[in-house]
């Protein structure tokens, strides 16, 4: 194959089949496969070329600011590169290294916030800088994942329909939620296509997305400090809440097991997936979405000396 598109380098839908980690069928739908090593690439590009196609960003005027724990910034600095457009995305410390970095070398700037917002998180902190920023600066456009319905149209049109024709009897489907267009996005599809399929919310202990109560959390990816507008729990049919150190374990778990290295998001969904099987006894073809690899994880998730930090945990006993 021959492209001439960055965000082209991609591979077509790839669905790796667990054996043994479950005991019905479980299919892990990876999303790490394209340039930017997320499903956020898919986000990115969806939302900035439906607003430059509707006139709301403008080549040569306009520059582009995010808010972001890692993969999204990623994903846009990447577009951004190739389309010519500045990039600003404000992080906070939780967001991974490597995030920051990548955005710098795609030739984006950050801007990191250390302020806790009243829920112990960064996330109103960003926005509250964001929306301050829009207001000093009229070229500013903000790729706003947590209120933009194109966030959860991205995956209306491209994750969801990439499941269903793959694997058309899905009895469950586990998904992330963050930002929740993923999530949101595979909901609303599968309601009018699949209504007998179960969507299975996964979310992080200290997340107040479904009305959890707000803690401290460390491991960027799922879970938020604010719950987005876009979110309607009445397309979930069960949430589970996964604590930071069952993440750990299980992707520490899976990489010995399957030699699969997943990132934190992907070790909370998997979490939820084993749990879930066995604690409801379902059956059927299940279906987990993967949004990322563990590249990013590096110094967090599997750095012993961090995960022994935070969690008290000593990795040698996993």
């Amino acid at each position: 194959m021959i492209i001439k598109n960055l965000m082209d380098i991609n591979s077509s839908p790839i669905f790796y089949k667990m054996d043994g980690f479950v005991h019905d069928p479980f299919f892990l739908k990876l999303e790490g496969l394209n340039i930017a090593k997320s499903v956020k690439l898919k986000t990115a590009r969806y939302m900035f070329e439906t607003h430059e196609k509707n006139g709301n960003i403008i080549k040569d005027k306009t520059r582009i600011i995010c808010s972001s724990s890692g993969n999204l910034a990623i994903g846009l600095a990447i577009i951004c590169k190739d389309k010519g457009y500045p990039l600003i995305s404000v992080v906070d410390p939780n967001t991974n290294t490597l995030a920051k970095k990548l955005v710098v070398l795609y030739g984006g700037e950050t801007i990191e916030v250390t302020e806790r917002d009243n829920s112990g998180g960064f996330l109103q902190t960003r926005i509250n800088l964001i929306n301050q920023m829009l207001l000093e600066d009229k070229n500013l456009f903000w790729i706003n994942q947590y209120d933009d319905v194109e966030n959860y149209n991205a995956h209306y049109h491209t994750t969801a329909k990439e499941i269903l024709h793959e694997i058309q009897n899905v009895s469950y489907l586990f998904i992330g939620a963050g930002t929740t267009g993923t999530l949101m996005g595979c909901a609303k599809y599968f309601k009018i296509h699949s209504p007998e399929t179960k969507i299975i919310a996964v979310d992080s202990v200290g997340s107040v997305t479904f009305s959890g109560k707000a803690a401290r959390r460390y491991i960027p990816g799922l879970g938020t400090s604010i719950a987005p507008s876009i979110v309607d729990r009445s397309y979930v049919d069960d949430i589970i809440w996964v604590e930071e150190p069952d993440t750990i374990r299980t992707c520490y778990n899976v990489l010995k097991k399957y030699g699969l290295f997943v990132g934190g998001s992907t070790g909370t969904v998997l979490h939820a997936v084993s749990t879930y099987k066995y604690s409801k006894n379902i059956k059927g073809n299940i279906v987990a979405i993967s949004p990322d690899f563990g590249d990013a994880y590096l110094d967090t998730v599997y750095n012993p000396e961090w995960v022994k930090s935070k969690y008290e945990l000593n990795l040698g006993d996993l």
